[in-house]
Protein backbone atom coordinates (compact mmCIF):
# COMPACT_ATOMS: atom_id res chain seq x y z
CA UNK A 1 0.00 0.00 0.00
CA UNK A 2 1.48 3.35 -1.06
CA UNK A 3 1.97 6.14 1.45
CA UNK A 4 -0.42 9.10 1.34
CA UNK A 5 1.50 12.12 0.11
CA UNK A 6 1.52 14.83 2.78
CA UNK A 7 1.65 18.36 1.37
CA UNK A 8 0.51 20.11 4.55
CA UNK A 9 3.93 21.77 4.99
CA UNK A 10 3.74 23.40 1.56
CA UNK A 11 2.30 26.90 1.89
CA UNK A 12 2.44 29.11 -1.17
CA UNK A 13 2.29 32.89 -1.25
CA UNK A 14 0.79 35.04 -3.99
CA UNK A 15 3.92 34.73 -6.13
CA UNK A 16 5.19 32.59 -9.03
CA UNK A 17 6.22 29.02 -8.21
CA UNK A 18 9.54 27.34 -9.05
CA UNK A 19 9.57 23.57 -8.46
CA UNK A 20 12.93 21.86 -8.75
CA UNK A 21 14.15 18.28 -8.80
CA UNK A 22 17.12 17.45 -6.53
CA UNK A 23 19.26 14.56 -7.80
CA UNK A 24 21.52 15.59 -10.69
CA UNK A 25 19.87 19.03 -10.78
CA UNK A 26 20.69 20.58 -7.39
CA UNK A 27 22.80 17.78 -5.86
CA UNK A 28 25.24 15.55 -7.71
CA UNK A 29 23.99 11.97 -7.85
CA UNK A 30 25.80 10.19 -10.69
CA UNK A 31 29.40 11.05 -9.78
CA UNK A 32 29.07 10.40 -6.01
CA UNK A 33 27.16 7.17 -6.68
CA UNK A 34 30.02 5.98 -8.90
CA UNK A 35 32.47 6.62 -6.05
CA UNK A 36 30.11 4.93 -3.60
CA UNK A 37 30.05 1.78 -5.76
CA UNK A 38 33.84 1.62 -6.05
CA UNK A 39 34.28 1.23 -2.31
CA UNK A 40 32.39 -2.08 -2.60
CA UNK A 41 34.33 -3.31 -5.62
CA UNK A 42 31.61 -2.34 -8.08
CA UNK A 43 31.43 -0.04 -11.08
CA UNK A 44 28.76 1.45 -13.28
CA UNK A 45 29.16 0.78 -16.99
CA UNK A 46 27.14 3.33 -19.04
CA UNK A 47 25.77 0.90 -21.61
CA UNK A 48 22.16 2.10 -21.34
CA UNK A 49 20.24 4.61 -19.26
CA UNK A 50 19.47 2.34 -16.36
CA UNK A 51 21.23 1.11 -13.25
CA UNK A 52 19.97 -2.49 -13.23
CA UNK A 53 22.16 -4.51 -15.56
CA UNK A 54 24.91 -1.90 -15.67
CA UNK A 55 26.29 -2.15 -12.12
CA UNK A 56 28.95 -4.84 -12.29
CA UNK A 57 31.72 -6.37 -10.19
CA UNK A 58 35.10 -4.85 -11.00
CA UNK A 59 37.21 -7.29 -12.98
CA UNK A 60 34.47 -9.75 -13.90
CA UNK A 61 31.96 -7.23 -15.31
CA UNK A 62 29.19 -9.52 -14.08
CA UNK A 63 26.05 -7.50 -13.42
CA UNK A 64 24.53 -7.67 -9.94
CA UNK A 65 20.87 -8.59 -9.53
CA UNK A 66 18.03 -6.06 -9.50
CA UNK A 67 17.32 -6.61 -5.80
CA UNK A 68 20.97 -5.83 -4.99
CA UNK A 69 20.78 -2.66 -7.11
CA UNK A 70 17.72 -1.47 -5.19
CA UNK A 71 19.48 -2.20 -1.90
CA UNK A 72 22.54 -0.21 -3.02
CA UNK A 73 20.43 2.79 -3.97
CA UNK A 74 18.64 2.65 -0.63
CA UNK A 75 21.91 2.49 1.28
CA UNK A 76 23.27 5.37 -0.78
CA UNK A 77 20.25 7.50 0.08
CA UNK A 78 20.69 6.60 3.75
CA UNK A 79 24.29 7.86 3.53
CA UNK A 80 23.66 10.72 1.10
CA UNK A 81 24.89 13.29 3.60
CA UNK A 82 28.40 11.84 3.29
CA UNK A 83 28.44 11.75 -0.50
CA UNK A 84 26.28 14.29 -2.30
CA UNK A 85 27.44 17.82 -3.09
CA UNK A 86 25.68 20.76 -4.77
CA UNK A 87 26.14 21.94 -8.33
CA UNK A 88 27.88 25.24 -8.87
CA UNK A 89 25.56 28.27 -8.63
CA UNK A 90 22.54 26.17 -7.62
CA UNK A 91 22.28 27.73 -4.16
CA UNK A 92 22.97 31.30 -5.28
CA UNK A 93 20.48 31.05 -8.13
CA UNK A 94 17.65 29.54 -6.08
CA UNK A 95 18.20 31.99 -3.24
CA UNK A 96 18.01 34.90 -5.69
CA UNK A 97 14.88 33.48 -7.31
CA UNK A 98 13.39 33.08 -3.84
CA UNK A 99 13.15 36.86 -3.61
CA UNK A 100 10.58 36.85 -6.43
CA UNK A 101 9.02 33.38 -6.29
CA UNK A 102 8.17 30.48 -4.02
CA UNK A 103 10.80 27.74 -4.44
CA UNK A 104 10.04 24.08 -3.70
CA UNK A 105 11.98 20.83 -4.09
CA UNK A 106 10.16 17.83 -5.57
CA UNK A 107 12.45 14.81 -5.33
CA UNK A 108 11.77 11.32 -6.69
CA UNK A 109 12.73 9.11 -3.77
CA UNK A 110 11.01 6.97 -1.16
CA UNK A 111 9.73 9.29 1.61
CA UNK A 112 11.59 7.25 4.25
CA UNK A 113 14.84 8.86 3.06
CA UNK A 114 13.47 12.40 3.15
CA UNK A 115 14.77 13.26 6.63
CA UNK A 116 18.36 12.58 5.58
CA UNK A 117 17.80 14.68 2.47
CA UNK A 118 16.26 17.45 4.54
CA UNK A 119 19.30 17.52 6.84
CA UNK A 120 21.68 17.63 3.88
CA UNK A 121 19.80 20.41 2.10
CA UNK A 122 19.61 22.44 5.32
CA UNK A 123 23.33 21.99 5.99
CA UNK A 124 24.11 23.24 2.48
CA UNK A 125 21.77 26.24 2.85
CA UNK A 126 18.89 25.02 0.67
CA UNK A 127 16.14 25.84 3.16
CA UNK A 128 13.20 25.46 0.76
CA UNK A 129 10.29 23.06 1.36
CA UNK A 130 10.89 19.47 0.27
CA UNK A 131 8.41 16.94 -1.12
CA UNK A 132 9.75 13.39 -1.50
CA UNK A 133 7.59 10.94 -3.40
CA UNK A 134 7.68 8.14 -5.96
CA UNK A 135 4.39 9.31 -7.47
CA UNK A 136 4.33 10.80 -11.00
CA UNK A 137 5.43 14.40 -10.77
CA UNK A 138 2.76 15.93 -13.01
CA UNK A 139 -0.20 15.17 -10.72
CA UNK A 140 1.85 16.20 -7.67
CA UNK A 141 2.78 19.50 -9.30
CA UNK A 142 -0.88 20.06 -10.13
CA UNK A 143 -1.88 19.38 -6.53
CA UNK A 144 0.64 21.96 -5.38
CA UNK A 145 0.03 24.69 -7.97
CA UNK A 146 -3.55 23.90 -8.98
CA UNK A 147 -5.18 26.43 -11.26
CA UNK A 148 -3.56 29.49 -9.75
CA UNK A 149 -3.24 32.33 -12.29
CA UNK A 150 0.46 32.71 -11.53
CA UNK A 151 3.53 31.63 -13.51
CA UNK A 152 5.04 28.26 -12.67
CA UNK A 153 8.34 26.57 -13.51
CA UNK A 154 9.45 22.95 -13.25
CA UNK A 155 13.10 21.82 -13.53
CA UNK A 156 14.16 18.18 -13.92
CA UNK A 157 16.76 15.98 -15.61
CA UNK A 158 14.33 13.22 -16.65
CA UNK A 159 12.21 13.44 -19.80
CA UNK A 160 9.29 11.47 -18.35
CA UNK A 161 9.00 13.90 -15.42
CA UNK A 162 9.08 16.90 -17.73
CA UNK A 163 6.41 15.38 -19.95
CA UNK A 164 4.27 14.52 -16.92
CA UNK A 165 4.29 18.09 -15.62
CA UNK A 166 3.74 19.57 -19.09
CA UNK A 167 0.68 17.35 -19.51
CA UNK A 168 -0.85 18.25 -16.13
CA UNK A 169 0.00 21.92 -15.51
CA UNK A 170 -0.98 24.51 -18.10
CA UNK A 171 1.41 27.28 -19.09
CA UNK A 172 4.21 25.84 -16.96
CA UNK A 173 7.78 26.40 -18.10
CA UNK A 174 9.34 22.93 -18.03
CA UNK A 175 13.13 23.10 -18.06
CA UNK A 176 15.40 20.18 -18.91
CA UNK A 177 18.62 20.35 -16.90
CA UNK A 178 21.08 17.49 -16.56
CA UNK A 179 24.75 16.91 -15.76
CA UNK A 180 27.34 16.11 -18.39
CA UNK A 181 27.69 12.44 -17.45
CA UNK A 182 28.22 9.34 -19.65
CA UNK A 183 24.97 7.87 -18.32
CA UNK A 184 22.88 10.95 -19.06
CA UNK A 185 24.12 10.99 -22.65
CA UNK A 186 22.10 7.78 -23.06
CA UNK A 187 18.95 9.19 -21.47
CA UNK A 188 15.70 9.57 -23.46
CA UNK A 189 15.43 13.05 -24.92
CA UNK A 190 12.54 15.36 -23.99
CA UNK A 191 10.00 16.26 -26.67
CA UNK A 192 10.55 19.24 -28.93
CA UNK A 193 9.41 22.45 -27.30
CA UNK A 194 10.90 21.66 -23.90
CA UNK A 195 13.67 24.14 -23.15
CA UNK A 196 17.14 22.99 -22.12
CA UNK A 197 19.03 24.88 -19.43
CA UNK A 198 22.77 24.39 -19.92
CA UNK A 199 23.66 25.45 -16.36
CA UNK A 200 22.20 27.37 -13.43
CA UNK A 201 23.10 30.76 -14.91
CA UNK A 202 21.21 29.87 -18.08
CA UNK A 203 18.31 28.48 -16.03
CA UNK A 204 18.09 31.76 -14.13
CA UNK A 205 17.73 33.72 -17.38
CA UNK A 206 15.01 31.40 -18.70
CA UNK A 207 13.07 31.36 -15.43
CA UNK A 208 13.14 35.14 -14.99
CA UNK A 209 11.99 35.69 -18.57
CA UNK A 210 9.01 33.41 -17.84
CA UNK A 211 7.93 34.71 -14.44
CA UNK A 212 8.33 38.39 -15.39
CA UNK A 213 6.68 38.29 -18.82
Amino acid sequence: MSEILDLSHVRLSDRPLVVCDVDDVVLNFFAPFESYLKKDGLELLPRSFRLTGNIVSVGTEIAIEEAAVKQLIGLFFEQQEEWQTPFELALDTLNALGADADVLFLTAMPPRYSQARRRLLDRLGFDFPLVATEEPKGPVMWRIHGERALPSVFIDDMAHNLHSVRDHVENCLVLHMMPDSPLHLLAPKPDDGIARAMDWSHADDLIRAHIHR
